[in-house]
């Protein structure tokens, strides 16, 4: 089976690679945002006429934080609905056996219910400092659900709760919560200074190891999906202020942390519904603290060459 990857210079995307590699996948098709900007409608239907992919992984995003998503608002719309529309398009016309849309938990209203159930979608307002970028997730979710309704192709939407792991984005201004802090405190450790962080430390989040997400990816690949829509979660959550101290702790910063009670929270708590998938026989592996720790090193070993990312691969 031939199977394109998109997205596989970014954080997700490597870690399916290297999943699909350690199962003996040997068809991989992978193209650099250089080599082809999903962005473009022709170059993409150019790209499935001549690669003829048979699955494909949708793992291209533009993506980042609040005060990423607060700046850059059309971007985040319209970029990923480019991105995702081409591929899911171009899917069904070039009659791609399987298509896995990975999205994410912002989908979700702010005030879910919680644990949140897939069932949740679309039952209330958004969290407004992603809303953009949740739209457009949604609009991907929706187009393969259409399909799996109208042409009763495998299809199927994975929403992945908050990730981390090697090769993640540590760019402050673009970077998610868990990145962000562990360059904060890194820095800060160099200093001796205290680390000043978001909002009260009082939500509740959770975190999912990336390479768990990636067996996730190839479990739902290798199996025929029942349905279209299956959470992919960690199972338990942590306080943001919890998490500040598990990373001060593992960094090894001694100096003050100082939160910035002017700056936004965002959801109060987020915690994903991952019965469906574990039903299914998937289960999470690594532990927050083992990941954190490998992702620690990661980011040691890369200090010199990290960089801004916003469209992965």
């Amino acid at each position: 089976m031939k199977i394109f990857v998109a997205g596989h210079n970014g954080m997700v995307g490597s870690a399916i690679v290297r999943q699909l590699q350690s199962n003996g996948y040997n068809e991989i098709i992978l193209k650099s945002s250089k080599e082809l900007d999903l962005r473009d409608q022709a170059a993409v239907q150019n790209f499935f006429l001549e690669e003829k992919p048979q699955i494909v992984i949708d793992a291209a995003a533009r993506v980042g934080g609040i005060l990423a998503n607060s700046t850059y608002p059309y971007q985040f719309l319209m970029e990923n609905m480019q991105i995702q529309n081409n591929l899911i398009d171009c899917a069904v016309k070039f009659d791609v056996t399987k298509f896995i849309f990975l999205g994410s938990s912002c989908i979700y209203p702010k005030f879910a219910q919680q644990p949140i159930k897939e069932s949740n979608l679309l039952t209330g307002a958004l969290e407004e400092t992603n809303e953009w970028y949740a739209i457009a997730k949604i609009s991907g979710v929706k187009a393969c659900e259409a399909i799996r309704k109208q042409y009763q192709k495998d299809f199927v939407s994975l929403m992945p709760t908050n990730l981390y792991g090697p090769f993640d984005n540590f760019d402050l201004h673009t970077s998610h919560v868990m990145p962000a802090m562990i360059r904060k405190f890194h820095e800060a450790k160099q200093t001796h200074a205290p680390v000043v962080l978001w909002g009260s430390g009082s939500p509740m989040r959770e975190f999912l190891f990336v390479e768990d997400l990636a067996k996730a990816v190839v479990f739902m690949m290798e199996g025929k999906t029942t349905d279209n829509l299956y959470n992919v979660g960690y199972g338990t959550d942590i306080s943001i202020k919890e998490l500040a101290l598990l990373i001060q702790q593992i960094v090894g910063h001694q100096g003050e942390i100082v939160w910035d009670a002017s700056k936004p929270d965002g959801t109060p708590k987020k915690l994903m519904d991952n019965s469906k998938i574990m039903d299914l026989g998937w289960k999470p592996e690594v532990g927050l603290s083992d990941g954190v720790s490998i992702t620690y090193e990661w980011f040691l070993s890369n200090i010199e060459k990290y960089k801004k990312v916003t469209i992965n691969g």
